[in-house]
């Protein structure tokens, strides 16, 4: 594609809204002007997913169009935590804890964006200006707020109709993430669309601030692979650092009406192939490709290609995975909810209990009904949990 044509793919593509419109920012970009942009990630949670893949594939556009990128880890507001869309306050992390979750944040990002070579992506932390700035600064920014503009928010009305608390540091938390914006001296933002608030506030105070413009492109939040938010409580998320064969049967579970979202979101299709291609596979041959494609994105094309080799096997087939983890019990009679949990098979022993319930736990194709009364195993037997997890048991006592 030309310039031109990327400038229009980049501006339409996964684009929710454009601050203050699309045409004031496609003059700028036709003009030849280098722009700064960043998108910022608070590290709550150690994992990168597939999520993120979205807002990172655009700083990765504009890298290519040789603009100046800046990923921003949140290590000062991660603190805080960031209010957006939560019903009550959430957990205070320490700034040990914060810079844990983020410290692979590089390793996996650059699975979409350049951290080296020609225009290189910068890795910021905004603790280097947040937690230098003194009181009477802070109360100087909040001049150019009310009290009544940041009260707007949906999710505060919602608390105080709730009689819930709104801690004030939570209330702050966008002022602290526009003084990014002023602190980077940048000309744009891009993030997600529960983001526009907070960004918008950046924009304001850049105007306040700085006397001039910020851009902000908002893109949609890809749903999770059950049509929900992705959580990590509801386990509908696909982790970058996922193995390939865990990526493609996580894609080949998503609902079928999501599948043109993730072909436009999380791959390079042109949408016009996207469109051709729904009219000539099957839904299940589509969801395949799909899967093939961010498999072959993030691990290799023959990665992918074992990925779909496997998936075929044992999920369509009814065979044994290739590779399948092995567990040791020294006992035939087993507790089957011990034997999950302290094998690390689920994460808890309610979970365990939901998932038996469900009918989810198989060992040797033979379903547990029973969570109390105890299971008899033998050397070999295989578990199957949930939908992709299984485990062969090696008895040795």
């Amino acid at each position: 594609m030309s310039d031109n044509e990327k400038i229009e793919e980049i501006l339409s593509r996964g684009v929710v809204k454009i601050y203050p419109s699309k045409e004031a920012l496609e003059k700028v970009l036709r003009s030849g002007k280098r722009i700064r942009l960043y998108l910022g990630i608070d590290p709550s949670n150690p994992q990168l997913h597939l999520g993120h893949t979205v807002v990172l594939k655009k700083l990765r556009e504009f890298q290519n169009l040789g603009h100046e990128v800046i990923l921003l880890v949140g290590d000062f507001t991660g603190r805080i935590g960031d209010p957006t869309d939560k019903t009550s306050m959430r957990k205070k992390l320490t700034h040990k804890e914060v810079l844990e979750n983020a410290k692979t944040y590089q390793n996996q990002a650059e699975k979409v964006v350049k951290f080296d070579g020609k225009n290189p992506v910068k890795l910021k932390f905004n603790s280097e200006w947040l937690d230098k700035l003194t009181f009477n600064e802070i109360a100087e920014l909040a001049t150019f707020f009310t009290v009544q503009q940041f009260l707007e928010r949906d999710m505060y009305q919602k608390r105080i109709k709730e009689g819930k608390p709104i801690g004030l540091h939570e209330f702050l938390y966008p002022l602290m993430q526009a003084y990014d914006s002023v602190a980077m001296d940048v000309n744009m933002e891009i993030g997600g669309n529960d983001q526009t608030f907070n960004m918008l506030v950046g924009r304001e105070l850049v105007k306040s601030k700085l006397g001039r413009e910020k851009f902000v492109i908002t893109v949609p939040l890809l749903l999770g692979t059950d049509g929900q938010k992705m959580g990590k409580s509801l386990g509908n998320y696909i982790p970058l650092t996922d193995s390939a064969n865990d990526i493609y049967g996580k894609i080949m579970s998503l609902h079928d009406d999501l599948v043109y979202q993730y072909f436009e979101l999380c791959t390079l299709f042109p949408l016009q192939s996207i469109k051709s291609l729904e009219k000539e596979l099957n839904p299940m041959d589509l969801k395949k490709r799909l899967a093939f494609e961010i498999v072959k994105m993030y691990h290799s094309e023959k990665e992918a290609q074992k990925a779909q080799k496997e998936f075929e096997k044992v999920f369509q087939n009814k065979g044994l995975p290739s590779n399948m983890e092995t567990i040791s019990c020294s006992s035939k009679n087993q507790n089957i909810i011990d034997l999950l949990v302290k094998n690390n098979l689920v994460s808890s022993r309610s979970e365990a209990k939901r998932l038996i319930e469900q009918g989810s736990v198989d060992i040797d194709e033979q379903t547990i009904k029973d969570f109390q009364n105890p299971i008899n195993v033998k050397n070999g037997s295989v578990i199957h949990i949930g939908k992709r997890k299984f485990a062969k048991i090696n008895l040795i006592g």
